[in-house]
């Protein structure tokens, strides 16, 4: 009996100390209430003439009505580049980096054979200005996350449109929570074991089962929607009432499952009206 009572101690303890770890901001910016009005092109508005992150696809999803989530790099020279690699090699066909390059070196590269160019944040920005908002994930590059966030935040410093930033690495939250704690920060994650083999199996499971949340406090949690049932993403929806995003979207029926949820989507390949 009393090691069964000891048992139940420690497994109550545990529960508790993983609560306490995955617990969020629980006080968000207000602009979180306006942000979860909306639904979000993945990467633009894109379709087969118009690539992903391009500056048309950018432009149809404004133009219909949508909010975008974009990809940010920082070039060689330090400039913002909208690409989802790192490598050009997908979709520009070149084997080389965003970061080896300087921001000249890549307007002479063009989007899956058409005459788009790569954009810059900027441009971007001038799309979307007074129009719909923004998801903006900040794609680190080695030890480059307090730079990328600089840079953002700089580039941001003027914008009047609504945006909220986010990104896989903790040290971007990190880096936001410390020096930006007005801008709405969120965590992105997935079933790592299922989605990627490149990091090690404890980081993985640090990320995957949001373990770092006590340390970065994100203000919402954009999650993979095949791995929406996840015990932590779970507890964070359920327990604290995160509010979470969920990518990416492709059929009414992954629609309806965040919808249903108060969730807000990030969509790619079909109309979510």
């Amino acid at each position: 009996m009393v090691i069964l009572l000891w048992i139940v101690s420690i497994l109550a303890f545990l529960a508790l100390v993983w609560l306490l770890v995955l617990m969020p901001r629980m006080k968000t910016p207000a602009k979180m209430q306006e942000l979860k009005q909306w639904r979000y092109a993945h990467r633009g508005y894109h379709n087969e003439t118009l690539p992903e992150n391009s500056l048309g696809a950018f432009r149809r999803a404004a133009k219909e009505g949508f909010g975008a989530e974009l990809d940010v790099h920082l070039s060689k020279d330090g400039r913002l580049i909208v690409h989802h690699d790192e490598s050009l090699k997908r979709l520009c066909g070149a084997d080389v980096n965003i970061c080896d390059l300087t921001a000249e070196e890549l307007s002479y590269y063009r989007l899956n054979g058409t005459d788009e160019p790569i954009p810059h944040l900027e441009q971007v920005l001038a799309i979307f200005e007074n129009k719909a908002p923004l998801v903006i994930e900040l794609k680190t590059k080695g030890g480059n996350a307090p730079t990328l966030c600089d840079a953002v935040m700089k580039q941001l410093k003027s914008y009047k449109g609504l945006y909220c930033l986010e990104s896989f690495d903790p040290r971007v939250l990190l880096h936001l929570k410390k020096h930006y704690p007005e801008v709405v920060r969120g965590q992105l994650s997935e079933n790592y074991f299922r989605h990627n083999a490149v990091l090690h199996p404890v980081l993985k499971f640090l990320l995957h089962n949001l373990l770092l949340n006590f340390l970065t406090k994100p203000d919402f949690i954009a999650f993979h929607v095949l791995d929406w049932q996840d015990r932590s993403f779970t507890l964070c929806r359920r327990f604290y009432g995160t509010q979470v995003f969920g990518w990416t979207i492709r059929t009414k029926e992954e629609q309806a499952l965040v919808e249903d949820n108060n969730g807000v989507i990030i969509f790619e390949q079909f109309d979510p009206r």
